[in-house]
């Protein structure tokens, strides 16, 4: 029984920031919770939805603010250049695409098995990352999809235009602001544009229209990016209001998702257009408390912990792979016993197996995968030495 669940145990790194694991556990249960209740009747999954925030957009503006905060680390050491970027993407790429195309592969090996809809060229749009850059995200393969084109084009767009940014300015120090600011006032300016000239008038033109395209949503990480520069360059003004803003951005958070949501009609100006911005913002004010709440201990920490290293893979397995492909697939009306023990023990299975199944392929496949960027990405992405500008709580390598 020992080696049986050694198979699942995972060690980490004491050196973990604990607020952002919190930060990342939360989001990816959000995620999850919101999923699973297509598992339950309508009443009872409107019930577990109360307890639901927006985990994606949570997933971005952290996202935003590690990679934001690596790069500025590695540009103030090393310079920015072809090589630095080299460098980056490598990092990144053996971080994020592994994974990713374990699943995407093994979607397609299963629609080309058992979907008459499947062709190649249907799907290979996802191979590139860009299903949803100008257009609706596709809903019959892969849904869940749309955010991580939304990622990776952020990390190949941004460091990119901070390049060019920063051949008019003076310092990468203002040419990282104002690639932030730049792209943050292009999205918000993109969705007022579709607000004016399309009719939003449904939640389903709302999600594929504003809410899963790459263009309408890159402002979100960017927010991030803004407060991974505050957190290095203005270490002071950072840190100075973390509890009030842990406050506000608390209060805004909720008050957005049962205040506004419920009173404000989809087609308005606020849903359209500023309420990515409101929960970005949000979000933002969240970091400056949790990067600086360094540990924690006892079962909450490990489990928190736990959650935020598999959450990738998590967020990866379980719709498209555990609900459409593994649930669906149960004969669960030829089972002779109650519905309510058949809706627990679909419910229940579902948790387990997106658990067990991200365990794993953290373990056995992801952890694996990265470490192979110590070989071909070069050198660790290392903050730099003090007296180079470094901060004691600037924002640590990604974990998302």
């Amino acid at each position: 029984m020992d080696r049986f669940f050694g198979i699942f145990k995972i060690d980490f790194a004491s050196n973990r920031i604990y607020g952002l694991d919190i930060l990342r556990a939360f989001a990816i249960m959000f995620v999850c919770i919101g999923h699973g209740s297509n598992l339950l009747p309508e009443r009872l999954g409107s019930v577990t939805n109360l307890f639901v925030l927006d985990g994606v957009s949570i997933f971005f503006v952290l996202s935003g603010f590690l990679i934001g905060g690596i790069l500025i680390k590695v540009v103030e050491k090393d310079g920015l250049n072809l090589q630095t970027l080299r460098q980056f993407w490598v990092r990144r790429w053996f971080r994020t695409l592994p994974n990713y195309f374990l699943i995407l592969i093994t979607l397609c090996i299963l629609h080309w098995l058992f979907d008459d809809r499947f062709a190649w060229d249907r799907v290979s749009r996802f191979f590139i990352f860009s299903q949803n850059l100008f257009t609706e995200h596709p809903l019959w393969f892969f849904p869940e999809a749309w955010s991580l084109s939304i990622e990776e084009w952020f990390y190949l767009s941004f460091p990119v235009l901070t390049l060019l940014i920063l051949t008019l300015c003076t310092t990468f120090r203002k040419s990282i602001l104002y690639a932030a600011i730049t792209v943050i006032v292009a999205s918000i300016a993109y969705r007022y544009y579709i607000f004016t000239t399309e009719t939003v008038n449904t939640l389903e033109v709302w999600d594929s229209q504003l809410r899963k395209q790459v263009i309408t949503r890159l402002d979100s990480l960017m927010f991030g990016v803004v407060g991974g520069y505050l957190c290095y360059y203005h270490k002071t003004l950072w840190s100075k209001y973390k509890k009030q803003l842990l406050v506000c951005g608390t209060f805004m958070l909720l008050f957005s998702r049962y205040v506004l949501e419920n009173f404000i009609e989809i087609n308005s100006v606020y849903t359209c257009v500023f309420s990515f911005t409101l929960a970005s913002v949000a979000t933002l004010f969240l970091l400056p408390f949790l990067n600086e709440l360094r540990t924690g201990k006892g079962l909450l920490h490990r489990s928190i912990t736990y959650i935020s290293l598999i959450s990738y893979s998590m967020y990866l397995v379980n719709y498209s792979i555990v609900q459409t492909w593994i649930l669906r697939a149960i004969p669960w009306e030829n089972f002779q016993i109650n519905g309510y023990l058949i809706l627990i023990s679909k419910y229940s299975i579902y948790w387990i197996l997106v658990i067990s199944l991200s365990i794993l392929i953290y373990k056995y496949f992801e952890v694996p995968m990265t470490a192979l960027r110590e070989k071909f990405g070069g050198k660790s992405l290392s903050a730099p030495k003090p007296g180079q500008g470094q901060s004691a709580s600037a924002p640590p390598r990604a974990r998302i």
